[in-house]
């Protein structure tokens, strides 16, 4: 079984899908459908188009969108050079992302040069997946930011064609999808209460652009002659159609401004069509999954998906927490003391400094690094009793 959050999964994923067996995907069209009933496109990951299932149980949203990542990046490799060697696609990826960041991006700090190229790709993968805000953020911009991880496979395809990443690429495509999906939303008789959100969210989750206002009026003026490949355009049809989707329903006149979207773009009627009725489909299977529709109570949202992704970690992590928590005898006193009275300020300060310490030591756990990482560590002691019981009530009989 695959652990993305541990070191070597790439090299185990390639390992596992034997890519070398089977022929490189040929055709744009075919690629980008497989690639969106992933849920890959609408930022959240259900499947994987791999020739090998994969064992997912257990596995947090960042985890999935790894792997998504990493084998969709590989199958545009293949789709451009017919190369399925994946040692050649980790090559050439690294060499994108240094181009993409060429200084000042914290990623290219962290690439030691006694690391394997897989071992880079982790990191570099690791960080892409990351959105620049604090985790609270983060969590409620996690459908649109993971959603946006096709712009790199855009700009990867880019750069595989012509040696490099065109000037300007990456912030002009990002300028476009919102500006795309402002015009859309733009359209609707009826004003949903997630169209607003929708646009704050969709600016907080790009890299590349700065927005105070998006001046585009109408589709002329958004200069889409520039997109000539065939998965760019598709892309732009799909976002503008999950854009339109989120009241439920897709009126005369907003499917209109699809087909006439897809019309400039020379785009057929028929995958319009399709898109509609695929993203319809989807969100309607898997909405309550989706942070973005589930905005209602942000707060309450936050803390039931944190818990359970908190949980998911400390079991997967179980053996080793417990080892380095019976080597501080100090914590788990603390610890014990926790769970049958309220600590003081000091011993709070004491219990989330070493804490912390020992999330350092094991990779999974460094969530609670992040800025805002903190706030999960009450529910981090809140689960330490009930996943190490044995652990505890030693301690607890020794307190008799």
């Amino acid at each position: 079984m695959i652990n993305p959050s541990a070191h070597g999964w790439i090299d185990k994923f390639f390992a596992e899908q034997k890519y070398l067996q089977y022929p490189v995907v040929g055709y744009p069209l075919e690629f980008y459908k497989d690639t969106r009933d992933t849920g890959f496109i609408y930022g959240h990951v259900v499947s994987f188009d791999t020739p090998q299932p994969i064992d997912t149980k257990g596995w947090i949203s960042e985890e999935f969108s790894k792997v998504a990542l990493l084998n969709t990046l590989y199958r545009v490799y293949g789709l451009v050079t017919h190369d399925p060697d994946p040692k050649n696609f980790i090559a050439k990826t690294i060499a994108f992302y240094k181009e993409m960041h060429p200084k000042g991006f914290n990623l290219l700090d962290k690439m030691l040069p006694e690391s394997t190229p897989s071992h880079n790709l982790e990191k570099i993968i690791a960080e892409r997946i990351q959105t620049n805000e604090d985790i609270i953020s983060k969590n409620f911009s996690h459908i649109l930011t993971n959603a946006l991880l096709f712009v790199d496979v855009l700009a990867f395809q880019q750069y595989l064609m012509n040696h490099s990443i065109p000037d300007n690429y990456l912030k002009k495509l990002e300028e476009t999808i919102i500006s795309i999906i402002s015009l859309a939303l733009n359209t609707k008789l009826k004003k949903s209460k997630y169209d607003d959100l929708l646009i704050k969210l969709f600016e907080a989750s790009v890299r590349y652009t700065k927005f105070s206002k998006v001046n585009v009026q109408d589709m002329e003026a958004l200069g889409l002659d520039i997109y000539t490949q065939k998965l760019e355009k598709l892309y732009l049809i799909d976002m503008a159609g999950m854009a339109l989707w989120s009241d439920m329903e897709m009126e005369s006149n907003e499917a209109y401004f699809l087909y006439e979207l897809a019309k400039i773009m020379n785009v057929p009627d028929n995958f319009v069509t399709e898109s509609i009725t695929s993203t319809d489909n989807f969100i309607n299977k898997y909405k309550k999954q989706i942070p973005y529709f589930n905005y209602s109570n942000p707060v309450k949202h936050f803390y039931d998906q944190a818990t359970q992704n908190v949980k998911i970690l400390i079991t997967r992590n179980k053996t080793r927490l417990a080892k380095e928590l019976s080597n501080n005898g100090d914590l788990m006193l603390l610890l014990t003391h926790s769970t049958h009275r309220s600590l003081d300020a000091k011993e709070k300060k004491k219990v989330k400094k070493q804490l912390l310490e020992i999330c350092k030591t094991i990779p999974s756990l460094t969530i609670f690094l992040l800025p805002g990482g903190g706030l999960l560590l009450p529910i981090l002691i809140k689960f330490i009793p009930q996943l190490l019981p044995s652990t505890f009530n030693e301690n607890l009989e020794s307190e008799e």
